[in-house]
């Protein structure tokens, strides 16, 4: 049996975990490696399961935990060209460690067949990953992203549980107490996708064949859980789409388990 599990979602950082009974992967360690530990422990996995470690980008929320655990745990770690050459000139990695790339071609896992696809973001090689299950289930991470693009949306359709971004409310964001540059940073095309931006895309995703929608990376300041759920089932009502007969939703918090059963 599969399992797709958000550990952490947030500014506060990011890591989920998909895998089968006979180990699974990581996307993003972006929390300490002791609390990633403990969190796998929380939904029965031994670290030693774990056969590859996937990085979305280079951002602190998303890699935090990666210079304790490319040093200490014996496990392959994954990232796009321009991000592994990003890491391995900084102090976010442990100096020894190679990074495995990956790029057009996908790659298997432990029987899960994972691809990687470009994001636009604030930073160099930013990526979103596909993840093709034993059982043909497919899933996808898609976060930290300004806006959907053709590449995005072609890595999005066809699959049947979908993490995206839904980070902020954008009255909220204009509104708030960030400051103006940040604001912008954020609204930008390398930015965070908003609650509407997002919400518009689920309707073709579902059509698409997904039934699982997972929202996610939701900013602390400019969010909240149920603005989030409001604005894509308002969306999705729109299109004629009934929750729990069409799609499932789910939010994920900023720590704590949201487990789904493939």
């Amino acid at each position: 049996m599969a399992r797709f599990c958000t550990l952490f979602s947030g500014s506060s950082g990011n890591c989920t975990y998909i895998g089968t009974g006979s180990g699974g992967i990581l996307i993003d360690v972006g929390v300490s490696a002791k609390r990633i530990n403990l969190a796998l422990e929380q939904i029965g996995v031994d670290r030693n399961e774990i056969k590859a470690i996937f990085i979305t980008h280079e951002h602190s929320d998303h890699i935090s935990g990666l210079k304790t655990i490319s040093k200490n745990w014996d496990i392959p770690i994954y990232a796009s060209a321009a991000t592994a050459a990003t890491l391995e000139s900084s102090d976010k990695i442990c100096p020894t460690t190679n990074i495995n790339i990956i790029g057009e071609n996908a790659i298997d896992i432990n029987n899960m067949v994972v691809s990687r696809f470009s994001t636009l973001h604030d930073c160099v090689g930013s990526s979103g990953y596909t993840i093709t299950l034993p059982d043909g289930i497919k899933s996808v991470v898609c976060t930290d992203l300004g806006v959907i693009t053709d590449e995005v949306r072609n890595a999005l359709n066809g699959c049947n549980i979908v993490m995206l971004e839904s980070n902020h409310d954008v009255m909220m964001l204009e509104n708030g107490p960030y400051p103006y540059v940040l604001k912008r940073r954020i609204l930008s095309d390398n930015g965070h996708l908003s609650n509407a931006s997002c919400a518009i895309e689920l309707p073709g995703l579902i059509s698409n064949g997904a039934t699982r929608i997972v929202l996610s990376h939701l900013s602390r300041e400019n969010n909240h859980p149920e603005i989030v759920r409001a604005t894509a089932r308002a969306s999705l009502i729109d299109n004629g789409m009934i929750e729990d007969s069409d799609y499932l939703l789910h939010i994920a918090s900023p720590c704590g388990s949201k487990m789904i059963i493939c």
